[in-house]
């Protein structure tokens, strides 16, 4: 793991069944880049607020893009004005660096 290249910069790495989710440590240092994002059990998740529906779709199309350049993929909840995105890595049982490589990369989208 690159500890000076910001998150949403670095790669995803492949994920294989049965690989070590992160230590509650790591997770929590790696949690400290991301303040809008909480802990809930082995997830990681933020909700997104937008002005109307057609913003909100735009931001799940744009976040799709980034689940199949990264091949890592989120539970989404969509609603009318909002995207609760969730993310843990499955072939962990937990937290792995890429929830949190992505997680920064969806915050990058709206950065601008």
């Amino acid at each position: 793991m690159d500890n000076i290249t910001p998150l949403q910069n670095q790669r995803c790495i492949t994920c294989t069944n049965g690989m070590p989710a992160l230590s509650d440590s790591e997770a929590q240092r790696l949690q400290a880049a991301l303040p809008e994002w909480r802990r809930e059990g082995q997830t990681i998740v933020r909700t997104y607020r937008f002005k109307d529906h057609y913003e909100t779709l735009a931001f799940v199309n744009a976040l799709a893009w980034i689940s199949h350049r990264t091949d890592h993929h989120p539970d989404l909840a969509v609603g009318y004005n909002q995207c609760r995105v969730s993310y843990w890595t499955h072939a962990a049982n937990g937290l792995s660096i890429n929830d949190f490589i992505c997680a920064a990369k969806v915050d990058a989208l709206l950065a601008i």
